[in-house]
Protein backbone atom coordinates (compact mmCIF):
# COMPACT_ATOMS: atom_id res chain seq x y z
CA UNK A 1 0.00 0.00 0.00
CA UNK A 2 1.35 3.54 -1.07
CA UNK A 3 0.72 5.82 1.73
CA UNK A 4 -0.31 8.85 -0.63
CA UNK A 5 -2.64 6.97 -3.41
CA UNK A 6 -4.72 9.57 -5.49
CA UNK A 7 -3.94 11.89 -2.71
CA UNK A 8 -3.58 15.85 -3.61
CA UNK A 9 -0.15 17.68 -1.96
CA UNK A 10 0.69 20.90 -2.94
CA UNK A 11 4.31 21.85 -2.95
CA UNK A 12 5.44 25.89 -3.03
CA UNK A 13 9.45 25.96 -4.59
CA UNK A 14 8.79 22.48 -6.00
CA UNK A 15 11.07 22.42 -9.06
CA UNK A 16 14.53 22.15 -6.94
CA UNK A 17 16.50 21.37 -4.27
CA UNK A 18 14.49 19.96 -1.05
CA UNK A 19 10.98 21.00 -3.05
CA UNK A 20 11.95 18.56 -5.56
CA UNK A 21 13.06 15.98 -3.61
CA UNK A 22 10.14 15.76 -1.58
CA UNK A 23 7.77 15.88 -4.80
CA UNK A 24 9.64 12.74 -5.68
CA UNK A 25 8.96 11.17 -2.67
CA UNK A 26 5.23 11.59 -3.11
CA UNK A 27 5.23 10.74 -6.47
CA UNK A 28 6.95 7.42 -6.02
CA UNK A 29 3.88 6.86 -3.63
CA UNK A 30 1.58 7.73 -5.98
CA UNK A 31 0.17 11.24 -5.20
CA UNK A 32 -0.73 13.75 -7.20
CA UNK A 33 1.25 16.85 -6.51
CA UNK A 34 0.85 20.38 -7.83
CA UNK A 35 3.90 22.24 -7.99
CA UNK A 36 3.68 26.57 -7.31
CA UNK A 37 7.41 27.57 -8.44
CA UNK A 38 8.64 30.55 -10.71
CA UNK A 39 10.78 28.67 -12.14
CA UNK A 40 10.01 27.59 -15.74
CA UNK A 41 11.44 24.18 -15.30
CA UNK A 42 8.30 22.79 -13.68
CA UNK A 43 6.73 22.93 -17.07
CA UNK A 44 9.00 19.92 -18.04
CA UNK A 45 8.46 17.68 -14.93
CA UNK A 46 4.76 18.16 -15.13
CA UNK A 47 5.04 16.90 -19.21
CA UNK A 48 7.15 14.12 -17.48
CA UNK A 49 5.38 13.33 -15.08
CA UNK A 50 2.25 11.18 -16.55
CA UNK A 51 -0.50 12.89 -15.13
CA UNK A 52 0.96 13.15 -11.88
CA UNK A 53 2.33 16.59 -11.62
CA UNK A 54 0.69 20.11 -12.46
CA UNK A 55 3.03 23.09 -12.58
CA UNK A 56 1.54 26.62 -11.89
CA UNK A 57 3.84 29.60 -12.42
CA UNK A 58 2.76 31.12 -9.61
CA UNK A 59 5.41 34.10 -7.36
CA UNK A 60 4.49 33.00 -3.81
CA UNK A 61 4.99 36.07 -2.32
CA UNK A 62 2.07 37.41 -4.48
CA UNK A 63 -0.97 37.46 -2.60
CA UNK A 64 -3.69 37.07 -6.06
CA UNK A 65 -0.94 34.29 -7.61
CA UNK A 66 -0.85 32.03 -4.38
CA UNK A 67 -5.16 32.66 -4.21
CA UNK A 68 -5.78 31.59 -8.08
CA UNK A 69 -2.90 28.65 -8.33
CA UNK A 70 -4.09 26.89 -5.12
CA UNK A 71 -7.79 27.62 -6.81
CA UNK A 72 -7.33 25.71 -9.72
CA UNK A 73 -4.96 23.24 -8.12
CA UNK A 74 -8.07 21.99 -6.49
CA UNK A 75 -10.01 22.39 -9.50
CA UNK A 76 -7.51 20.06 -11.18
CA UNK A 77 -6.84 17.86 -8.54
CA UNK A 78 -10.01 17.92 -6.01
CA UNK A 79 -9.26 19.04 -2.31
CA UNK A 80 -5.70 19.60 -0.46
CA UNK A 81 -4.65 16.73 1.62
CA UNK A 82 -0.65 18.03 2.43
CA UNK A 83 0.46 21.28 1.70
CA UNK A 84 4.28 21.68 2.03
CA UNK A 85 5.58 25.44 2.11
CA UNK A 86 9.05 24.90 0.88
CA UNK A 87 9.55 28.10 -0.63
CA UNK A 88 12.68 29.99 0.42
CA UNK A 89 15.65 32.74 -0.57
CA UNK A 90 18.29 33.75 1.17
CA UNK A 91 20.11 37.67 1.39
CA UNK A 92 23.57 37.74 3.24
CA UNK A 93 23.36 40.61 5.10
CA UNK A 94 23.29 42.02 9.15
CA UNK A 95 20.56 44.06 10.17
CA UNK A 96 22.21 47.16 9.11
CA UNK A 97 23.68 46.11 5.98
CA UNK A 98 20.13 44.91 4.27
CA UNK A 99 18.08 47.09 2.64
CA UNK A 100 13.88 47.51 2.87
CA UNK A 101 13.37 45.84 -0.15
CA UNK A 102 15.65 43.35 0.67
CA UNK A 103 14.24 42.51 3.88
CA UNK A 104 10.71 42.55 2.39
CA UNK A 105 11.72 40.23 -0.42
CA UNK A 106 12.95 37.29 2.11
CA UNK A 107 10.22 37.67 4.50
CA UNK A 108 7.39 37.42 1.51
CA UNK A 109 9.03 34.46 0.13
CA UNK A 110 9.86 32.41 3.21
CA UNK A 111 7.17 33.76 5.52
CA UNK A 112 4.74 35.76 3.98
CA UNK A 113 4.18 32.71 0.93
CA UNK A 114 3.48 29.92 3.73
CA UNK A 115 0.43 32.52 5.35
CA UNK A 116 -0.85 32.79 2.03
CA UNK A 117 -0.96 29.08 0.95
CA UNK A 118 -2.30 27.83 4.44
CA UNK A 119 -4.78 30.20 4.31
CA UNK A 120 -6.24 29.10 1.05
CA UNK A 121 -5.37 25.57 1.19
CA UNK A 122 -6.96 24.57 5.09
CA UNK A 123 -10.56 25.28 4.40
CA UNK A 124 -9.97 22.77 1.11
CA UNK A 125 -8.97 20.40 4.06
CA UNK A 126 -11.41 21.48 6.31
CA UNK A 127 -13.76 20.44 3.56
CA UNK A 128 -12.03 16.62 3.55
CA UNK A 129 -12.07 16.81 7.37
CA UNK A 130 -8.23 16.19 7.36
CA UNK A 131 -4.90 17.71 6.74
CA UNK A 132 -1.64 18.22 7.16
CA UNK A 133 0.64 21.32 6.86
CA UNK A 134 4.30 21.27 7.03
CA UNK A 135 6.24 24.43 6.97
CA UNK A 136 10.20 23.88 5.51
CA UNK A 137 12.19 26.47 8.34
CA UNK A 138 15.85 25.90 9.22
CA UNK A 139 18.10 24.86 11.59
CA UNK A 140 18.69 28.77 12.01
CA UNK A 141 15.39 29.05 13.83
CA UNK A 142 17.86 27.72 16.59
CA UNK A 143 21.29 28.88 16.10
CA UNK A 144 22.75 31.13 13.47
CA UNK A 145 25.39 31.92 11.28
CA UNK A 146 26.26 35.59 10.87
CA UNK A 147 25.18 37.86 7.90
CA UNK A 148 21.39 36.73 7.33
CA UNK A 149 19.66 38.58 9.20
CA UNK A 150 16.43 38.62 7.36
CA UNK A 151 16.45 34.61 6.81
CA UNK A 152 16.98 33.61 10.10
CA UNK A 153 14.11 35.94 11.55
CA UNK A 154 11.64 34.79 8.69
CA UNK A 155 12.67 30.89 9.75
CA UNK A 156 12.37 31.23 13.32
CA UNK A 157 8.99 32.85 12.56
CA UNK A 158 7.54 30.10 10.66
CA UNK A 159 7.74 28.16 14.31
CA UNK A 160 5.54 30.64 16.01
CA UNK A 161 2.99 30.11 12.64
CA UNK A 162 3.34 26.44 12.52
CA UNK A 163 2.09 26.69 16.50
CA UNK A 164 -0.62 28.83 15.58
CA UNK A 165 -2.37 26.64 13.13
CA UNK A 166 -2.05 23.45 15.56
CA UNK A 167 -3.74 25.18 17.98
CA UNK A 168 -6.24 27.10 15.79
CA UNK A 169 -7.22 23.81 13.32
CA UNK A 170 -6.68 21.00 15.33
CA UNK A 171 -7.75 17.69 15.61
CA UNK A 172 -8.75 18.21 11.69
CA UNK A 173 -5.52 19.28 10.41
CA UNK A 174 -1.71 18.94 11.95
CA UNK A 175 1.06 21.31 11.31
CA UNK A 176 4.68 20.70 11.83
CA UNK A 177 8.07 22.53 10.89
CA UNK A 178 11.04 20.86 9.45
CA UNK A 179 14.37 22.43 10.32
CA UNK A 180 16.94 21.32 7.59
CA UNK A 181 20.83 22.03 8.38
CA UNK A 182 23.07 22.35 5.34
CA UNK A 183 21.43 20.52 2.43
CA UNK A 184 23.39 20.03 -0.78
CA UNK A 185 20.80 21.84 -2.85
CA UNK A 186 21.24 24.62 -5.94
CA UNK A 187 21.21 27.39 -2.89
CA UNK A 188 24.13 25.95 -1.08
CA UNK A 189 25.72 25.48 -4.66
CA UNK A 190 25.07 29.22 -5.95
CA UNK A 191 26.25 30.67 -2.63
CA UNK A 192 29.38 28.79 -2.25
CA UNK A 193 30.06 29.84 -5.83
CA UNK A 194 30.67 33.43 -5.03
CA UNK A 195 33.80 32.31 -2.19
CA UNK A 196 37.37 32.06 -3.94
CA UNK A 197 37.69 28.31 -3.16
CA UNK A 198 33.89 27.20 -2.92
CA UNK A 199 35.70 23.46 -1.82
CA UNK A 200 37.23 24.78 0.89
CA UNK A 201 33.75 26.47 2.20
CA UNK A 202 31.65 22.71 1.28
CA UNK A 203 34.43 20.88 3.17
CA UNK A 204 33.70 23.97 5.90
CA UNK A 205 30.13 23.22 5.38
CA UNK A 206 30.66 19.26 6.07
CA UNK A 207 32.55 20.01 9.31
CA UNK A 208 30.49 21.78 11.07
CA UNK A 209 27.82 18.54 11.04
CA UNK A 210 28.62 16.00 13.92
CA UNK A 211 27.77 13.45 11.48
CA UNK A 212 30.51 15.27 8.96
CA UNK A 213 28.24 15.84 5.82
CA UNK A 214 25.52 18.35 4.38
CA UNK A 215 22.61 16.13 4.00
CA UNK A 216 20.85 15.16 0.83
CA UNK A 217 17.56 17.19 -0.44
CA UNK A 218 16.32 13.39 -0.27
CA UNK A 219 16.58 12.58 3.09
CA UNK A 220 14.82 15.82 3.71
CA UNK A 221 11.94 14.75 1.44
CA UNK A 222 11.72 11.71 3.02
CA UNK A 223 11.37 13.32 6.50
CA UNK A 224 8.63 15.77 4.86
CA UNK A 225 6.87 12.63 3.51
CA UNK A 226 6.68 10.41 6.64
CA UNK A 227 5.50 13.77 8.92
CA UNK A 228 2.47 13.97 6.45
CA UNK A 229 1.61 10.47 6.68
CA UNK A 230 -1.14 8.39 8.88
CA UNK A 231 2.24 7.06 10.14
CA UNK A 232 3.12 10.74 12.28
CA UNK A 233 -0.43 10.80 12.82
CA UNK A 234 0.18 12.20 16.56
CA UNK A 235 2.74 14.66 15.75
CA UNK A 236 1.04 18.50 15.62
CA UNK A 237 2.29 21.68 16.34
CA UNK A 238 6.10 20.48 17.06
CA UNK A 239 9.36 21.66 14.56
CA UNK A 240 12.10 18.93 13.90
CA UNK A 241 15.20 19.42 12.87
CA UNK A 242 17.12 17.51 10.61
CA UNK A 243 20.57 19.05 11.01
CA UNK A 244 23.46 16.49 11.60
CA UNK A 245 23.72 17.14 14.66
CA UNK A 246 24.12 21.40 14.00
CA UNK A 247 24.50 23.18 16.88
CA UNK A 248 24.51 20.33 19.10
CA UNK A 249 27.99 21.19 20.77
CA UNK A 250 29.94 24.06 21.47
CA UNK A 251 33.26 22.64 20.58
CA UNK A 252 36.71 22.88 23.10
CA UNK A 253 39.32 20.93 23.80
CA UNK A 254 38.58 17.31 24.92
CA UNK A 255 40.36 16.47 27.48
CA UNK A 256 42.08 13.02 28.89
Amino acid sequence: MKDFTNKHIVVTGGVKGIGRATLDVFIREEGNVSVLDIDREGEKLEKESGGKVKFYACDVADYSSVQTSIAHAIEHFGDIDVLVNNAGVNRYASVTETTEEEWDFVMNVNLKSAFMAARFAIPSMQKKGNGVVVNVSSVQAFVSQSQVAAYTTSKTALLGLTRSIAVDYGPQIRCVAVCPGTINTPMLQSAIQESPDPDEVFKECEDMHLVKKVGDPAEVGEFIAYLSSAKASFITGQSFRIDGGLGVTIGGSKRD
